[in-house]
């Protein structure tokens, strides 16, 4: 069994809010930490106990209208996805699973990019992003319970079937855009972006991306049972298949709420878990906190650099692939080593 620091978490918890007060002062126009600090008290004290305003109007600006909507977006997202990986690598015994696998972000994708063609409202496009995402999952979980043998492996390949399905009527949406109007959109908003993230996109997003992961939080202790395997989960009293719908309609939630204001930001549901739980183990009552803080931080760290590598900021989706992927093959190499437990 791992043993782990009581302070991690509540150190995780600071990380986190630290990564976005300095995500606030970074950008094109720059704002000085003790500036961006005057200007979050003012928002959160009350008017007797808020600083002096001795900002200008521009740095007002670029930390409340531009940033503070973007950086919390960014944050829930991040939070989002890291606890979707591990909810799902704890339901299904396995530690290769995310939301790219089981084919939720191709069927996410495939729902926005309808919205798009067809010229959707914000709540439509969200609403058909979540529609993509779970008519996917249940696709691959429909198609995996066609296996005789059963267990997670049967999951997994019916999940990469799913995904390819969807890449492709993807392209087939591409297709048959107009390549004027919106074409670019589409492929932009596929690749994955934050960019012009406003107030309304928090508003849009935020409300079910709170509500699905305070339901896998509470469910934390449950995901415990189910990593026990069926058998001894329903033995302990757990109705097997209820919680398992329960867990997939909360994890589409989380990942059509993402890709509905960002579009596919991959590798962060995969990688996150595992680096939460070499923080923490794997015991989903701390696990699940953790994957979320550390999907934050990692998520701002990588829209941090998309806004600020080079003059055009670069598309998060593909900064997530180029830092995942080494990640995620040095963790799968440590994991054949060491093995991977669940203790």
């Amino acid at each position: 069994m791992i043993r782990t620091h009581p302070l991690i978490l509540p150190l995780l918890a600071a990380l986190c809010v630290l990564m976005v007060l300095f995500s606030l002062g970074v950008g094109t126009y720059p704002v000085s930490l003790a500036t961006q600090m005057r200007i979050t008290a003012a928002l959160l004290l009350p008017a007797p106990l808020a600083p002096d305003p001795t900002w200008t109007e521009a740095e007002w600006t670029a930390v409340v209208i531009l940033r503070l909507p973007r950086v919390l977006l960014v944050t829930l997202a991040g939070a989002g996805l890291g606890l979707a990986g591990a909810s799902l690598q704890g339901m299904l015994r396995n530690p290769l699973v995310g939301p790219d696998i089981v084919g939720i972000s191709a069927g996410s994708a495939f729902g926005g990019m309808l919205a798009i063609l067809l010229d959707f409202s914000s709540t439509g496009l969200l609403l058909s992003a979540f529609a993509g995402g779970a008519g996917a999952l249940f696709l691959a979980w429909s198609l995996a319970r066609l296996g005789r043998g059963g267990g997670v492996l049967p999951v997994i390949l019916a999940g990469i079937i799913v995904a390819a399905f969807f890449t492709a009527l993807n392209g087939l949406l591409q297709y048959v855009a107009d390549p004027d109007s919106k074409l670019p959109a589409m492929v932009y908003w596929l690749i994955g972006s934050f960019a012009g993230s406003s107030l309304e996109d928090l508003r849009l997003a935020a409300p079910p991306l709170l509500i699905a992961g305070t339901g896998l939080v509470l469910l934390r202790w449950r995901l415990n049972l189910l990593s026990l395997g069926d058998l001894d989960a329903a033995a302990l009293g757990v109705r097997v298949g209820g919680l398992r719908w329960l867990i997939v309609a909360l994890v589409a939630t989380l990942v059509a709420s993402q890709v509905a204001v960002s579009g596919i930001v991959g590798w962060v549901g995969l990688v996150v878990p595992h680096c939460a739980r070499m923080l923490v183990g794997a015991d989903h009552r701390r696990l699940l906190p953790a994957s979320a803080l550390v999907g934050g931080v990692f998520l701002l760290a990588m829209d941090n650099l998309a806004r600020t590598l080079t003059v055009q900021e670069l598309p998060i989706g593909v900064l997530t692939a180029v830092v995942g992927t080494p990640v995620f093959a040095f963790l799968f190499w440590r994991s054949q080593a060491r093995g991977w437990v669940l203790d």
